[in-house]
């Protein structure tokens, strides 16, 4: 993994300083710590930091240029099937410095141009100068598993593997975006192509991006279908299961540093360690944190399938210093972020790079084969569609009761309180508002009517219901896969890992996101993914034999940590502190006497307010970090445009 920054200006005649670059740069040295490098041009700037992994020696060093200086990369992430085409291109009269894939993305541009990431299989984020063309080509892999943002007024463009490096460029005055405020409120983390900050963007997943003579124009090259649907039997599903994983396996497996695997006793990380250790001659050596609280550890799990495959198993018990990681969090994830599981991930990602450098994980299970407990509410919800309306919300309120007196431990318990609306809406919309960590009405009750007044109340829903309803989409559970994959996937899920890993230097592999499997999956037919009541079937059956039941069949725990518990004690203090300071609430985004009546309900167990505490924590956390210690810009600014 890399961390890649530049900026380019419309015309050679902008003036790019070495110490820009470099600044820009050395923000992200956690992304890079083995080597950096930079390349100053008429109007171009790049900067790179390196974590080596392919080619130690210093012919991989970047920004790379081809063979008469011509056309130069930074480039981040993975090219795994980089090997093959090397082969083509020599055949076709390239020649190579060095033995990494980053010399073969930019020999493929030469030969196929924007069409070179068709042709990649990997996790990537790559900016490409042509000098004689005068243009930059930036691209993101499918699935949006490395980041790219950028900023530009016209007469530049800044790009970055994360804002503060765009931040670092002089005079650029952070400020918040407050549609993405929103959303992040709503969601708990902010979709692309929005960043938190204003006049900052990220590039989505499948995307290229082309700045020439001051213009930027985006393209998409993939997408991932589900549909036509495969004729194929439960056996042959199974053995393509096994076969395609295994292949993915293999190919996150070449390292030329130590490797290992992120195990938490799930059935996603165990698969991922059953192939492993099929594959490699050596024991695979396996990592897994755990808490002293039982609801939130599953170190039993892991032990069981350490033994199963003889794994070198590592396993740490951890008390996370909340204060000290907290502020930590806040600035590695540079924008406001709510998902919890980021702190075990971090301390998980810790632990295991003073062993290795390259681990493998299970991230991709969930969205490919339908394993998250939302997916089986809205599958129920979807079932009342036959029903008229007062009957279908009568149902949804009949089982929120339920739930509420029988099942405070079962797996709804998060989902129980919006079974009324789910059972009211169609599908998409139905789907929209069990992503929701703030529903609408929380959100009025929250926002200040100022706030409300410049923003769209709707506008996240909307976006999700969007995604559920796109074409070539005929039934609720690939609704569903959709908006995971094209939402809560690259702007939560593989943020977590990208940040928390990068954090530490670590590099996240994830075969379950290699998109030639994901395309086979995708194209099953539903019953091979979720019934009414098992979820992700395929994927159990196919490791039925080679993973322990108990393995298969448990109950999901998620990886969280006991925040509910934090702040009912040695966080009360320090929330409130936080949340109803005088420097929070002149911010005006909030109604005052919300925010208290949801730290009250918490702390007296009337409630579980944690996730949504825990939202506007983080949320005020990222002002204080990004927003409040900004210099007001300076008259004359050369980067007021950018943020305008």
């Amino acid at each position: 993994m890399c961390g890649i920054c530049g900026v380019v200006g419309a015309t050679p005649e902008e003036r790019i300083a070495r110490f820009v670059v470099e600044r820009m740069r050395d923000t992200m040295v956690h992304r890079g710590p083995d080597d950096h490098g930079i390349y100053l041009g008429p109007g171009v700037g790049l900067g790179h930091r390196r974590l080596s992994i392919i080619d130690l020696r210093p012919e991989g060093r970047q920004p790379m240029a081809n063979e008469d200086g011509s056309v130069r990369i930074v480039f981040n992430g993975e090219f795994y099937n980089f090997a093959e085409h090397r082969q083509w291109l020599i055949e076709r009269g390239h020649h190579f410095r060095s033995l990494t894939d980053t010399e073969v993305i930019l020999h493929l541009y030469e030969e196929l141009g924007e069409k070179c990431v068709e042709r990649m299989r990997g996790m990537f984020a790559f900016a490409i100068w042509d000098e004689r063309r005068r243009r930059l080509f930036m691209a993101r892999d499918r699935l949006g598993q490395k980041p790219l943002f950028y900023a530009c007024d016209g007469r530049r463009l800044l790009f970055a593997s994360e804002p503060k490096a765009i931040l670092a460029y002089p005079d650029f005055t952070p400020a918040p975006d407050l549609q993405a405020i929103n959303h992040y409120i709503t969601l708990g983390y902010v979709p692309g192509p929005f960043s938190a900050f204003k006049g900052i963007q990220k590039l989505p997943p499948a995307h290229y991006l082309t700045f020439q003579d001051g213009r930027v124009e985006t393209h998409p090259y993939w997408r991932l279908s589900f549909a036509p649907k495969l004729k194929i039997g439960a056996a042959e599903a199974r053995e393509e299961v096994i076969r395609r994983l295994t292949e993915s396996v293999r190919l996150r497996m070449v390292s030329d540093v130590p490797i290992g695997a992120m195990l938490s006793g799930g059935i996603d990380s165990s698969a991922i360690v059953a192939l492993m250790s099929r594959l490699s001659s050596r024991r695979v050596r396996t990592f897994t944190i755990g808490f002293k609280e039982p609801d939130y550890d599953e170190t039993a799990y892991a032990r069981m399938v350490a033994r199963r495959f003889d794994t070198e198993h590592h396993e740490f018990q951890v008390e996370p210093d909340a204060l000290e990681i907290l502020d930590k969090l806040a600035w590695h994830y540079n924008e406001p972020f709510a998902d919890p599981s980021a702190v075990p991930t971090y301390y998980l990602c810790k632990a295991a790079r003073d062993h290795v450098t390259v681990a493998l994980n299970g991230d991709g299970g969930d969205e490919n084969f339908a394993g998250y407990v939302r997916h089986s509410v809205n599958l129920l919800a979807s079932y009342a569609g036959w029903m008229p309306q007062p009957m279908r919300h009568g149902v949804g309120v009949i089982l929120a009761a339920l739930y509420r007196l029988f099942g405070p431990a079962g797996r709804l318990k998060r989902h129980r309180n919006i079974l009324p609306e789910t059972f009211r809406l169609d599908r998409a919309d139905a789907y929209a508002a069990l992503l929701a960590q703030f529903n609408r009405f929380h959100r009025e009750a929250l926002y200040s009517p100022d706030f409300a007044r410049q923003v769209k109340m709707s506008a996240s829903e909307d976006l999700i219901a969007q995604l559920g309803r796109r074409d070539g989409i005929a039934n609720t559970v690939d609704s569903m896969l959709a908006v995971d994959i094209g939402l809560y996937l690259p702007d939560d899920l593989l943020v977590k890992f990208d940040i928390a890993s990068m954090a530490v230097s670590l590099e996240a592999r994830s075969p379950m996101l290699d998109h030639e499997l994901m395309e086979f999956v995708a194209r099953l037919p539903v019953k091979f993914k979720m019934t009414p009541v098992t979820r992700k079937a395929i994927l159990k059956s196919a490791f039925d034999g080679i993973l322990p039941k108990e393995i298969l069949y448990r109950r999901k725990m998620g990886f969280g940590l006991p925040i509910d518990h934090w702040f009912r004690g040695e966080l009360s203090g320090y929330l409130s502190d936080k949340l109803l300071s005088r420097r929070s609430l002149e911010r005006g985004y909030f109604n005052r006497q919300f925010i208290q009546q949801l730290i009250d309900e918490h702390i007296a167990g009337t409630h579980q307010r944690h996730y949504l505490l825990w939202n506007l924590l983080m949320l005020e956390l990222w002002h204080q970090t990004f927003i409040d210690a900004a210099a007001q810009p300076r008259a004359g600014s050369a980067t007021a445009g950018l943020v305008s």
